[in-house]
């Protein structure tokens, strides 16, 4: 596996990760202990994957841009 491969690999599972932090934190915000922190939380990592994601795309693009593909 390239050094690039492995990038992707290693950004798809950071946006996975993010996204499920954000489940937890909307889980949690909605039941009767939920605080606000629950809601920081979601929104922060919503806004976290979102530039994870812009990131990845930026990052295909380049490489393939200077042919590392």
């Amino acid at each position: 596996m390239s050094l690039r491969s492995f990038h992707v690999v290693f950004i798809v599972a950071s946006i996975a990760l993010t996204l499920m932090m954000a489940v937890w934190g909307g889980i949690n915000y909605g039941t009767d202990g939920g605080s606000v922190w629950h809601l920081v939380t979601m929104v922060g990592a919503v806004l976290t994957g979102g530039l994870l994601t812009v990131y990845a795309v930026k990052f295909v693009r380049k490489t393939r841009e200077l042919g590392l593909s």
